[in-house]
């Protein structure tokens, strides 16, 4: 799910997403005001190494962080690469991937590399700090930084606008809420004053299945917080989904990347619509278990495919299940 430092300029995240295009896109997510992207890429290991690295070219090529403004902390161009675990694969498998995307950005890029995460040192607040040195280089690169690489359990990244509180009071309301702070558990947050004035609560949920984003809703009530729009960055397992996920789920947007894949468009696009509630759900569990004998009878159903839609079969079910 690599973050990208560029939010602005559609012509070059079009690119970056293309060059990820030799696995599977799954979404897009442009932010202006952190000026920053997070492309989200599925894949079996080979061409997934092959994606990433195509894309933090791109990025090298077109982002210069000497100019770049954005609300965002970041370190480089291709700022952040997490390699995240699906159904059937581990953390020592995204650990040992991170390990080989990082060499490879070294060797053929010669852009810093950095490690944090599972079976690393340092975190990646260790990084921003910077109480850490690069894992791969020594000095950062003139124009496009160095690149944070690492393996971690799924998060979702959750944004929340305070219109009822200044930046000062938003800034303590984050420290309270922080795990490493003794507020709710599995919660990351920072405060932002955006661009046009609004103030923004942003956050990653790290353990989706003691802090979910209603979770956090539920404690901002109770605190008296007068909450304004919620949105879900990248995209949230359905299990642990509220409303700003509606359209941003994990694997209806698998499902729907296979469909795309195959030619089905217009069953892509619905797929990628998918709601939260119920029926929402189960008609999606459905409609991606039929996509296995339409796309095998017409000779297009790899390995990948395959996988990928039972992973988004079980995963809508059990989430519609949970709703129940």
């Amino acid at each position: 799910m690599p973050n990208f430092s560029e939010g602005t300029r559609p012509e070059v995240i079009a690119e970056l997403a293309g060059a990820a295009g030799r696995a599977y896109v799954i979404d897009v997510d442009a932010d202006a005001d952190h000026n920053r992207v997070v492309i989200s890429v599925v894949g079996q290991t080979p061409q997934l190494l092959d994606a990433l690295v195509a894309s933090v070219q791109v990025a090298m090529q077109h982002i210069d962080l000497r100019e770049h403004r954005g609300v965002h902390p970041r370190v480089g161009a291709a700022d952040v690469i997490p390699i995240v675990p699906l159904d059937g694969a581990s953390l020592a498998d995204a650990h040992e991937l991170a390990r080989t995307l990082g060499d490879r950005v070294w060797d053929e890029l010669k852009v810093p590399v950095y490690y944090y995460g599972h079976g690393e040192e340092h975190t990646l607040a260790d990084i921003r700090a910077g109480r850490a040195r690069p894992s791969l280089g020594d000095e950062l690169h003139v124009s496009a930084g160095a690149v944070c690489i690492g393996a971690r359990h799924p998060l979702v990244a959750f944004n929340v606008i305070l219109p009822g509180l200044r930046l000062l009071e938003a800034r303590a309301l984050a420290r309270a809420l922080r795990e490493s702070g003794g507020g709710l558990r599995g919660v990351q947050a920072l405060a932002f004053e955006l661009t046009d004035g609004r103030v923004q609560l942003s956050m990653n949920l790290f353990r989706l299945e003691e802090t979910p984003p209603s979770a956090v809703v539920a404690e901002l009530e109770r605190r008296g917080v007068s909450i304004g729009s919620q949105h879900v960055i990248g995209l949230c397992p359905a299990a642990v989904a509220n409303q700003a996920a509606t359209g941003r789920l994990l694997e209806a947007r698998l499902a729907a990347a296979v469909a795309r894949r195959g030619g089905l468009k217009r069953e892509a696009a619905e797929l990628a619509r998918t709601g939260i509630d119920q029926d929402a759900l189960l008609l999606a569990a459905k409609r991606s278990a039929a996509l296995i004998p339409v796309l095998r009878a017409a000779g297009v159903l790899g390995e990948d495919m395959r996988t990928m839609l039972d992973i988004a079969v079980r995963g809508l079910r059990s989430a519609a299940l949970r709703t129940d």
